[in-house]
């Protein structure tokens, strides 16, 4: 069988395209040990509040010269605030209660890098809650050197990747062309089709925090995701 790989920065509890993509895939790579890039979702993402959505934001401190995983993570201050954030915006979700230890005992730390708290929320969320049974990777095992398309190109390469499931804004800077001579096909991944689920504060967003869909939906939130859908990847 072809071996589907993606390759993607680690965010803060990302939305749940990004769970998809793993879905699609036999091993996903944290690519961290890449810049840094502020006001992006490394370090931010967004629930659902009265008042419209809000983000949760971890402060990283104004340095712009790290890699992602060299970011370090401020004292617990932000993340009980986090937690009092989440808590007062979903304690009345349906599955609130389901996840709360977990989430909880996240927000009690301690973290020392932003990667290292994102790399497990996500293997966490997906493995424990959504079933994925994706092999995960650090990009830093890989000891690429490169930059750019090359480098993500040399990383498909070495883990022998047939295919690479791309998000669909990477079509501005990589070449299609360049996959067909490095024989690995590409399949931009599409994110049409996900089906609408009980969430507080009208109108429905779906581009919020991957938390939203598992309180409302508990063990059925992987049937919203890739269960349901109109579209195919």
């Amino acid at each position: 069988m072809p071996k589907r790989v993606a390759l993607l920065q680690s965010n803060y509890i990302p939305w749940k395209g990004y769970f998809d993509i793993i879905h699609d895939v036999d091993e996903f790579i944290f690519h961290d040990d890449v810049q840094y890039t502020k006001l992006d979702w490394r370090n931010r993402n967004r629930i659902k509040t009265p008042g419209g959505t809000s983000w949760l934001t971890i402060p990283v401190g104004p340095r712009e010269d790290l890699r992602i995983c060299d970011v370090e993570l401020p004292p617990s201050d932000w993340a009980l605030s986090h937690w009092r954030r989440i808590e007062a915006a979903y304690a009345q979700a349906r599955h609130f209660e389901r996840y709360r230890s977990f989430f909880e005992g996240i927000y009690r730390g301690p973290w020392q890098r932003l990667s290292e708290l994102n790399q497990h929320l996500i293997i966490a969320i997906a493995r424990n809650f959504l079933g994925i049974q994706t092999q995960f990777r650090d990009s830093r095992e890989l000891g690429l050197r490169s930059q750019g398309k090359t480098r993500v190109l040399d990383a498909l390469r070495a883990v022998d990747a047939d295919v690479y499931v791309s998000g669909p804004a990477a079509a501005a800077y990589l070449d299609p062309t360049e996959f067909q001579s490095a024989r690995i096909e590409l399949i931009w991944k599409s994110y049409d089709g996900y089906p609408e689920y009980p969430q507080f504060h009208p109108p429905f967003d779906h581009f919020v925090t991957i938390l939203d869909l598992l309180f409302h939906t508990g063990p059925d939130a992987a049937d919203y995701i890739w269960g349901r859908r109109r579209a195919t990847p």
